[in-house]
């Protein structure tokens, strides 16, 4: 597969490795509501995604950014006037971490515009896999066109849209109003509205016997499928429906030559035995009947178009359509413009608006309607003015958002407060928003490891045990607090969970408490026995413990099924 190359692609491609672990300080005063799946992290993105993994890896459903798209201009709240190959090293690393956290059937959403859109989604084949590769959706983002624009006008920008497998499908929309418009009732029909559809199937070569002859009620003639097409349902269906015309009757017509014609096969090759639908009765007899039903109304499934004097067609029900599926054009009118987007901005924060280009919340609506169900967790690394967490909230989605300048503080959880508070803004009216929830404000705290590749004292048990389970099993730890919660391992257990057939524990910082031998962080005959004890009847084949060091030599361990992993030599958690 070809790849794309620019200068400093080598550190780009190792920059998300490299970045150090850090852990992530809560800011109780920020949030709303204390406990809470909903985060909003400020910090660099980088380096939050990384701190971010050990919790959320393998469980987020969509993610939606818009990152800077390199135009040219200086935006207030970041620099999008950034070199070409420096936007590239930006979105690299950042797009490798992203994938990490997506679950086997989630996907992942990139606004973008013409001049970066085709290099990103290079290098987004590349990290994603190219047959992961989705569709490249035109967004209208704007509604008029100024007089005095020169050159070629760009009215649409672009959603580049990756799966994280390739089998993956989008949900279908709910119908609206003008989907709904072209069914129509003109002749009463006790199954409701209706529009005209084609009679015709494709496969005439291989459904032979669905080409046949229909006689005209109204003018005697007969009726084929065009070329190489075939009736929708076979005979004694037809045969059903038009007798709900006139009186009809099945016979041989010899016109093998005609339905071989259509079949696109020789006289010889075409089906033998093939019928027509023919008029019982004369053809006068016949066209009163019909012209009977023509005025008295709830015409038949197959009808006659033009009164009477056109061709056959189809009628299907607005009842039976049922949703439909997503293009790859959002029209302006469906899911909002660029000038919606501002109007939303300025009425959250009394007329000024700090962001240049927002996005509708119709637009974020549209796609978690397409990739997500209730529930769901969604992230935006690029967070900006806070519309993706606010459109997830609203529509009953978790959610991660991150951004890295002070409006973190200012604008987002601003906003995010407000839409716990109930405002109406945006989608509010049309999901019926009264507001509620919480959410959890994070900022980047210092990393695992000091200046000697010495855990730091500071860090909480609890969040060591996620980088350990993330790096065991490359799931995050919302994973592993779901195994904790379902039976024999307690809250207080140095028991990480069971995954693979293989069990995992963690001696460190006094998890033992006062069940805790030689400090809580050393695996003796004592704490292997309390380990075992929490493990409970739980089955696994080999059991890795995470500790300073052991009593237990390695004959011992072997009998037991121990792997020993010493802190902090084997956590390798720079990586």
């Amino acid at each position: 597969m070809p790849t794309l190359d620019w200068r400093n692609r080598d550190e780009a491609t190792r920059a998300a490795a490299g970045t150090p672990l850090r852990i992530l300080r809560e800011m109780p005063e920020l949030g709303v509501g204390g406990a809470s799946e909903n985060l909003l992290v400020h910090g660099d993105n980088l380096a939050a995604l990384k701190a971010l993994l050990p919790f959320a890896a393998g469980t987020v459903k969509c993610i939606y950014i818009d990152p800077p798209y390199n135009t040219g201009s200086a935006f207030e709240h970041y620099d999008d006037n950034l070199e070409h190959s420096t936007w590239l090293s930006l979105l690299y690393p950042r797009l490798q971490l992203l994938r990490e956290f997506l679950s086997e059937d989630g996907s992942i959403w990139i606004s973008i515009d013409d001049r970066e859109g085709a290099y990103l989604q290079v290098i987004c084949d590349e990290i994603f896999g190219r047959p992961n590769f989705v569709s490249n959706i035109s967004w209208q983002r704007t509604y008029s066109t100024r007089n005095d624009a020169k050159g070629i006008v760009n009215e649409v920008e672009h959603i580049l849209v990756y799966s994280k497998r390739e089998d993956w499908q989008p949900k279908k929309l709910a119908r609206n109003e003008k989907m709904d418009s072209i069914y129509k009732n003109p002749d009463n029909d006790s199954a409701g509205a209706w529009t005209s559809d084609n009679p015709f199937a494709p496969g005439a070569t291989t459904h032979q016997g669905m080409v046949y002859a229909i006689q005209h009620p109204f003018s005697g003639e007969w009726v084929y499928p065009v070329s190489g097409r075939c009736w929708t349902f076979e005979q004694e269906t037809m045969l059903s429906h038009m007798r709900g015309w006139a009186d009809y009757e099945l016979r041989e017509i010899d016109d093998a030559a005609k339905r071989a014609e259509i079949c696109g096969v020789t006289v010889d090759e075409v089906r033998k035995g093939v019928k027509a639908i023919v008029l019982s009765k004369s053809p006068e007899s016949s066209r009163k009947a019909a012209e009977t039903i023509l005025k008295r109304g709830q015409w038949p499934k197959f009808f006659f178009t033009k009164n009477g004097k056109g061709g056959i067609r189809r009628k299907t029900y607005l009842s039976a359509v049922g949703d439909v599926p997503p293009t790859n054009l959002f029209e302006y009118e469906d899911v909002g413009h660029t000038d919606e987007a501002k109007k939303e901005v300025l009425k959250l924060f009394d007329g000024k608006s700090p962001f240049a280009t927002p996005k509708p919340e119709r637009l974020v609506k549209r796609i978690l309607e397409i990739a997500t169900n209730p529930g769901d967790l969604v992230l935006d690394s690029f967070l900006g003015s806070g519309t993706t967490a606010a459109v997830a909230h609203k529509m009953g989605r978790r959610w991660i958002g991150v951004e890295l300048g002070e409006h973190a503080r200012t604008h987002c959880a601003v906003r995010l407060r407000k839409v716990i508070e109930g405002e109406q803004g945006g989608i509010s009216k049309a999901v019926g928003w009264k507001g509620g929830g919480s959410f959890r404000f994070l900022e980047l705290g210092e990393e695992l490891l000091d200046g000697n590749g010495a855990i730091r004292e500071s860090i909480p048990w609890e969040i060591l045990a996620a980088h350990v389970w993330w790096k065991e099993t490359k799931t995050g730890w919302g994973v592993a607090e779901a195994a904790r919660q379902e039976g024999s391992i307690h809250r207080k257990s140095p028991v990480l969970g069971v995954r693979g057939g293989v069990a995992y524990a963690l001696l460190y910082n006094g998890i033992l408490k006062d069940r805790r031998v030689d400090g809580g962080n050393v695996l003796t005959k004592r704490t292997l026995a309390l380990i075992r004890e929490d493990l409970g009847g739980a089955s696994f084949d080999s059991l890795v413990v995470y500790a300073e060091w052991s009593k237990l030599g390695a004959e011992a361990l072997a009998a037991e099924r121990i792997v020993l992993k010493q802190t902090p030599y084997d956590l390798d958690i720079r990586k």
